[in-house]
C-alpha cells in the first residue's frame, strides 16, 4: 500500500509516523532487505520467501489509539529459504531498533516454506534432464519442447525419500503453438515428483497413456469466440459531483463507515478497524477480516492426480499475483485506486499498480413503504461501498469483494473465473457409465470435481472486545397445549462457550446463523448488541476424515470455529502449509479448548462452491459467485438507514394516482404489503 514514508533517525533506525498497522512502504522494505542481508547466515543462494508487517498485539494497539499506551514496535517477519541447501529460516526483524529479534530454523517436520517462483521458473529444466521424463513423454509423441510443465504443492503421504525435503509434483500439458492454451491438451497419465533445491525427481508415475486431447481452447481467439454480439448499447456510471468517500492514506470514511485498508503478500487485501457511527459514536464491529486460507482440494483418485489439493494463500502466497485492474475492465464508474507494495525474492520493493479497486454502487431499493391508510409513499435508494481486489493463481483467477451497504451490513464475496484445470476424459466404461470423478467439457477433456474453500478470518469486535456466539436455529413447536392449531415456531439458542466445541456446521433446514453479541453492552430494549453472521448454505470438505488433506486442513471440515483472539495464530492451516503433514491451525488452536464465552474472539468461517463442472465452463470460465453477510440485529436501535436522503427524483417515484389514494374498501389487502410491490433490480 501507498503510505506516508517513515523518517530515519540519525541513527538509521525507523520511527514511523504512521499507525502501527500500516502497510510497509517502499523504504521499509529496503530497511528490511538490508538488514537481512547483514546476517551472517544469509549468502548469494538466499531468498526472501514471504515479508510482511508482525502486527502488534491488538490490547497494544487499541491502547495506543485512546492515548493509554506507548506506540508498539514496528516489526517485520521475514521468510528466508537457502535455494543451495533448503535451509528455512523464521525472522522477527525490528524497524524501530533495527534488530534481529528472533530466528527459528525450520527441519521441515511441520511443514515447508511457501513454494517461490524461482523454483516453478527451474521445474521444466529439471525433469527435461531426466531420462524417464523424456522416455515417457516420446511414448505420446511429445518432447520437453513441446510441452508446458505445472509444478504443484506436493502435499503429504509420508513417502520416506521426501522426509525433509521441498517436493513439488509436476504435470504437462501440450502447446501446440506459442499462442496456445495449453489447458486445452493434458498428458494425463503422467506425473513427476521433483526434489527443487536436489534438482531430482524422486518418482516418475506412469500410469498408461491416454490420448491427449487435440480440441483448441483458445477462448481468447476470434474464430473461438465467433461474431460478436453487437446488440448491447454502452452502460454509463456517473457520479457529476464525485464520489462520497473519503481518503487519508490507508484510512476510508464513507457514509457512517471508517476504516483501514491494508495489503498481505500471502492474504491480499485486509480490512481493519470497520466501525460505524450509530448517533456521533464511532462503534467498532471487526478489528481485522481477511482471507487467511483457500483450499482447492481435487475428487480423482487416478495415479497421477490423487494428490491434488493446493493451499493457494499458505502455499503459494495468491496475495504477489494480484492483478493491475484496468478503468473501464475490471472497475467501471468513479474508481479510487491503491497500489500494493510488496517484496519479491531477492528483497527489492516492487509495486502492483491499481492493485485495490473501491467504488459505490447503486443497489436498488434501500427501503419502501406506501401506506394505504396515510397516503404515505416513501422509498430510498440502497448503495454500497466495493472494495475489491482479483488474483491469478495458475488456471483460475479469483476476485474478492468486500461489501458496505448504508444499514449496517457487511458482505464478503468470492467471485471464481479463469480456466478450468483439466485432465483427459476415459470416456464410458464397459458397461456405458460415466467416469465418476469428472465431467467431459470439450471432446476427450476431462473438467475434474472440485472444491474451493475459503476461510475468512473475522477478528470480531462487536462494540467491544467481550464477545460471545450463540447458534441459534428455527424450531418447530409441536401441536398441543399453547399450540393448539399447530402454528407455532420459534427459535432454539446455543451458546458456543469453548473452543473445541466450536465447530459447527451450517444448515439451511433451520436457518442456522451464528449471532455475535457484546456481553456487556445492551441495546435500548435491554438485550445485548450484536452481529449475525449468514452462512451460504455449501458442502464443507468432501474428502474422507481419515485423508491426509483431512488432517492439513481440519478448518475445511466445519463452516465455522471461534477462537479466543492470539496474535500469533494469523493462519487456519498454520504458519507452514507446504508439506505440513497436518496438526496445526486450526486443530493447534482449539487443543487447549479456552472458554469463547465474553471473549475476545476470533471468528474462522469457510465458504465455497463444489464444483462440478460443465461444458459452459470450457474454454473460459463465466464467474461464479460464493459469500457470506454479516448483518446488525439489536446493534442499532432502529434502521440506521432513515436518515438517507429521498433521490433526486423523489417526486417521481410515487406510483401514478397512488400517494393520497382513498384505500376505502381495500381492507381486505392491509397488511399484505400489495401496495407498491414492483422490484427493482437496478444494481444487480
Amino acid at each position: 500500500m501507498t503510505i506516508l514514508d517513515p523518517v530515519a533517525t540519525p541513527t538509521d533506525t525507523v520511527t514511523s509516523i504512521v499507525h502501527p498497522l500500516s502497510s510497509l512502504s517502499a523504504e521499509e522494505f529496503v530497511r528490511v532487505r538490508d538488514l537481512v542481508a547483514a546476517l551472517p547466515d544469509f549468502t548469494s543462494t538466499t531468498r526472501f520467501a514471504y515479508v510482511g508487517l508482525d502486527e502488534p498485539h491488538k490490547r497494544e494497539v487499541l491502547a495506543w489509539q485512546d492515548g493509554d499506551g506507548p506506540r508498539p514496535e514496528r516489526r517485520v517477519r521475514v521468510m528466508l529459504l537457502d535455494m543451495a541447501t533448503g535451509r528455512s529460516t523464521d525472522n522477527i526483524v525490528s524497524l524501530t531498533t533495527g534488530e534481529l529479534v528472533s530466528t527459528t530454523v525450520l527441519d521441515g517436520s511441520r511443514g515447508q516454506l511457501p513454494v517461490l517462483i524461482e523454483e516453478f521458473e527451474a521445474i521444466g529444466a529439471i525433469v527435461a534432464d531426466d531420462p524417464r521424463w523424456v522416455e515417457a513423454l516420446a511414448l505420446r509423441g511429445c518432447t520437453p519442447d513441446d510441452v508446458v510443465c505445472v509444478p504443484l504443492s506436493a502435499g503429504y503421504y509420508d513417502y520416506p525419500e521426501e522426509e525433509g525435503r521441498r517436493i513439488l509434483r509436476v504435470l504437462a500439458f501440450r502447446q501446440d503453438h506459442p499462442a496456445d492454451h495449453p489447458w486445452a491438451h493434458p498428458v494425463d497419465g503422467l506425473s513427476a515428483y521433483v526434489d527443487v533445491a536436489n534438482r531430482e525427481v524422486t518418482r516418475l508415475i506412469d500410469a498408461g497413456l491416454i490420448p491427449i486431447p487435440a480440441e483448441s481452447g483458445n477462448f481468447d481467439d476470434p474464430a473461438v469466440q465467433g461474431e460478436p454480439l453487437t446488440t448491447l448499447k454502452p452502460i454509463s456510471i456517473t457520479q457529476p459531483e464525485g464520489p462520497s468517500y473519503s481518503v487519508d492514506g490507508e484510512w476510508v470514511s464513507w457514509a457512517n463507515w471508517r476504516f483501514q485498508i491494508g495489503f498481505d503478500t500471502r492474504e491480499g487485501l485486509v480490512l481493519r478497524q470497520l466501525s460505524f457511527t450509530d448517533a456521533g459514536e464511532e462503534r467498532p464491529i471487526i478489528y481485522r477480516a481477511s482471507i487467511n486460507e483457500m483450499l482447492v482440494p481435487y475428487a480423482d483418485p487416478s495415479p497421477v492426480r490423487f494428490w491434488q489439493n493446493y493451499f493457494d494463500t499458505g502455499e503459494y502466497l495468491f496475495g504477489r499475483f494480484t492483478n493491475s485492474l484496468a478503468l473501464g475492465c475490471d472497475c467501471v464508474g468513479e474508481i479510487r485506486y491503491f497500489d500494493a507494495v510488496l517484496a519479491d525474492e531477492l528483497g527489492n520493493p516492487f509495486t502492483i499498480e491499481n492493485g485495490i479497486c473501491m467504488h459505490e454502487e447503486d443497489f436498488g431499493t434501500l427501503w419502501k413503504h406506501s401506506d394505504m391508510f396515510t397516503g404515505s409513499n416513501e422509498v430510498r435508494r440502497s448503495r454500497r461501498l466495493v472494495i475489491s481486489f482479483f488474483t491469478t493463481v495458475g488456471n483460475y483467477d479469483y476476485g474478492f469483494y468486500w461489501y458496505l451497504y448504508l444499514d449496517g451490513t457487511i458482505e464478503c464475496e468470492a467471485k471464481l473465473t479463469g480456466i478450468l484445470f483439466t485432465s483427459a476424459y476415459p470416456g464410458l466404461d464397459a458397461d456405458g457409465n460415466d467416469y465418476p470423478f469428472a465431467s467431459e467439457v470439450a471432446p476427450g477433456l476431462g473438467g475434474p470435481y472440485h472444491q474451493h474453500l475459503f476461510s475468512a478470518r473475522l477478528d470480531m469486535m462487536v462494540d467491544g472486545v467481550s464477545n460471545a456466539v450463540d447458534e441459534v436455529d428455527v424450531a418447530r413447536v409441536p401441536m398441543g397445549a399453547g399450540n393448539e392449531h399447530g402454528n407455532a415456531f420459534t427459535k432454539q439458542v446455543t451458546r458456543l462457550t469453548s473452543e473445541a466445541a466450536s465447530g459447527r456446521v451450517a444448515d439451511a433446514s433451520v436457518s442456522r446463523a451464528w449471532f455475535i453479541s457484546n456481553t456487556e453492552k445492551v441495546n435500548r430494549m435491554g438485550r445485548p448488541t450484536s452481529y449475525v453472521l449468514y452462512p451460504q448454505e455449501a458442502p464443507v470438505l468432501l474428502a474422507d476424515d481419515a485423508s491426509s488433506i483431512a488432517k492439513r486442513a481440519e478448518f475445511a471440515t466445519k463452516h465455522l470455529f471461534v477462537t479466543r483472539y492470539d496474535p500469533a495464530e494469523r493462519y487456519a492451516a498454520g504458519d507452514f502449509v507446504h508439506q505440513n503433514p497436518g496438526g496445526d491451525g486450526i486443530t493447534r488452536y482449539i487443543a487447549d479448548d479456552a472458554s469463547v464465552d465474553g471473549e475476545d474472539l476470533v471468528l474462522w468461517h469457510t465458504f465455497g462452491p463444489t464444483h462440478f463442472p460443465r461444458p459452459e465452463d470450457w474454454p473460459v470460465m463465466p464467474v461464479d459467485y460464493a459469500k457470506f453477510t454479516l448483518k446488525p440485529h439489536g446493534f442499532f436501535g432502529k434502521n440506521p438507514a432513515l436518515n438517507v436522503p429521498a433521490p433526486d427524483a423523489a417526486p417521481h417515484c410515487a406510483p401514478a394516482g397512488h400517494a393520497g389514494h382513498d384505500h376505502t374498501g381495500h381492507d381486505a389487502h392491509a397488511g399484505h404489503g400489495v401496495a407498491g410491490h414492483g422490484h427493482d433490480h437496478a444494481g444487480h
